[in-house]
């Protein structure tokens, strides 16, 4: 049984760019059947076209293309755009996943493949663009949340009279758990969100960080302001 995609997912826009009519056919239905908004283009040049000339939540891009191989295409795609890129092809060797992951694309899925991964990788790459997005804009405000003023420019926070200074890290974890306040954001999210794929972290560093936020933030006696969800991740109810 395939996983419905939630409601958060709902109507986000997909461009498949990938000249297999038949793979191209078949995941044109799939997706459109989960929710998504698919729209479908077997040209490399044309594809591009299309990812430079409209907003997209995901683009899932074939390598070998007609007129612009897929390379190429991700390449003049990240000159103007951070759409989120699944390159989706036979190729397989390490050679061309690391070509693609540096050319731009954000994941690299090899044919042939099960459609469920597909439709996970998909949700987890916009749940975390969605994310992204919202911390940036977050920056750009000061945010409100019960008793704390969040002044994510400076990395401050006022409780009352009071004026605590975060580190960075401490910051964008905060932001992250305001942002989503009174939804679960599981330890893995954080740790992608926060300290990034490549860097090489304890697996218990997200309890760490709460910690110290917990330590600078919470009112004395009081009950803190992050909640813990045993084995899951963390949550701030509004």
């Amino acid at each position: 049984m395939l996983l419905g995609v939630s409601k958060l997912d709902a109507s986000k826009k997909i461009l498949i760019i990938e000249d297999e009519k038949n793979l191209a056919r078949f995941l044109d239905l799939e997706l459109s059947h989960e929710g998504y908004d698919t729209t479908v283009e077997g040209n490399g040049r044309a594809g591009l076209d299309l990812a430079l000339g409209q907003d997209w939540d995901v683009i899932l891009l074939d390598l070998m293309l007609p007129d612009l191989n897929g390379f190429e295409v991700c390449r003049r795609i990240r000159k103007e755009k951070s759409t989120p890129i699944i390159m989706v092809t036979a190729k397989d060797s390490v050679l061309d996943r690391v070509a693609g992951l540096d050319d731009g694309a954000d994941d690299y899925l090899v044919k042939p493949f099960a459609i469920e991964e597909l439709l996970a990788r998909l949700r987890a790459l916009i749940r975390r663009s969605d994310m992204e997005r919202q911390s940036r804009a977050a920056h750009q405000k000061q945010i409100v949340f019960r008793d704390l003023i969040i002044e994510p420019q400076t990395r401050t926070v006022i409780r009352g009279s009071e004026i605590i200074q975060l580190s960075k890290r401490e910051s964008s974890l905060l932001l992250i758990l305001v942002e989503n306040a009174n939804t679960v954001v599981p330890r893995d999210e954080l740790l992608r969100q926060v300290w990034g794929y490549n860097e090489q972290v304890a697996t218990n560093v997200v309890d760490v960080y709460v910690r110290y936020l917990r330590n600078k933030i919470d009112r004395p006696n009081r009950r803190s302001y992050i909640q813990t969800v045993r084995g899951t991740g963390y949550v701030m109810h509004s």
